[in-house]
């Protein structure tokens, strides 16, 4: 008698390879390609504290107030398709109590717009479609995906360079845990800027071409491992200006010991950093390996089945000698 297998033994069998090879795929192809900068994004972050600005209107040094720095990115979509790149647009308003809620960002005590475009693989910047500053370093606005414990190079924009940010161990925000990464700006001068004489100590000359100088006390990150997605950050900046060649600061412009996420926008960088760390978590191990170890069950059930046979048929020969009559 021969045994043929049944259907569902060839179902069991045929659906275990089938996990078997889409296993190493979900790893090795689909998970990289996961991994890719998004174009979409709309997203406000917020930093306040306590310091000093120049307030224009008193002509001098106010201390003792309430900074807030409010930044927005969102991605020109088009942009970003037609080029393969992420491409956002950046806007960065830093405010006192008095400028806040400001109607017009031109109103606020500082004002930035920048382009920043990055390859959505590594985070490396690419130089193209209108990128303004043109840009340096491994990481801005936020880290490449798979965050290593190392040191990183930094674009500091107020600085116009790159700085070193060190890997300091892990901290929790909120309960969620990221690396931390620490550094610091040394006063360096980073432009120069026309103003009266007398703001600088120059009483004798209306006019002179003040040295602005910029500092950092404390950069602190913490960065989600699997995103690179900045969770939580603090600064301590120092803006200045000295007169010409001079190496003591005449003016204060802004100052803060520190800055920091508030917490609306703590909790909103950890729920997107959770959520998307889990989809990439999903992808890249989870997926795979269940997809390995139910494949490999169901193929080895399916092989055991089609080997056993589920039926009993009777040969042609047997057959015939069954069905013959007799002489």
């Amino acid at each position: 008698m021969r045994r043929t297998a049944s259907p569902t033994s060839l179902l069991l069998f045929g659906a275990g390879v089938f996990l078997l090879v889409l296993a190493p795929l979900l790893a090795w192809y689909v998970a990289p390609q996961a991994k890719r900068t998004p174009v979409d994004v709309d997203t406000t972050t917020v930093f306040t504290g306590t310091g000093s600005y120049f307030d224009t209107s008193k002509v001098r040094t106010v201390h003792g107030q309430r900074i807030t720095v409010t930044r927005q990115v969102r991605g020109d979509v088009a942009d970003s398709e037609k080029s393969g790149n992420a491409v956002w647009d950046v806007s960065t308003s830093v405010d006192s109590d008095a400028t806040l809620p400001a109607a017009d960002t031109r109103d606020s005590l500082q004002w930035t717009l920048e382009r920043w475009v990055t390859d959505r693989a590594t985070n490396e910047p690419v130089h193209c479609c209108d990128e303004s500053p043109v840009f340096d370093g491994e990481a801005y606005l936020k880290f490449p995906f798979d965050v290593e414990k190392r040191s990183y190079r930094w674009w500091d924009g107020t600085l116009g360079g790159v700085i070193r940010l060190r890997y300091s161990g892990t901290a929790k925000i909120r309960g969620y845990e990221g690396l931390r990464f620490t550094g610091s700006v040394p006063p360096t001068r980073t432009g120069v800027r026309q103003v009266p004489g007398r703001l600088v100590g120059r009483d004798k000359a209306p006019q002179v071409l003040a040295e602005e100088w910029y500092s950092n006390s404390a950069v602190e990150l913490v960065v989600d491992r699997r995103t690179g997605r900045i969770v939580h950050a603090a600064i301590g900046p120092r803006k200045t200006l000295r007169a010409p060649g001079s190496d003591k600061d005449a003016v204060v412009l802004l100052e803060s010991e520190r800055l920091a996420f508030t917490a609306e926008t703590q909790r909103q960088q950890v729920e997107l950093a959770s959520r998307d760390s889990g989809k990439l978590a999903v992808l890249g191990s989870t997926a795979p390996v269940g997809a390995a170890a139910l494949g490999g069950l169901l193929a080895v059930i399916g092989a055991a089945l089609v080997a056993r046979g589920r039926r009993p048929a009777p040969d042609r020969a047997n057959a015939h000698m069954m069905t013959s009559p007799p002489a």
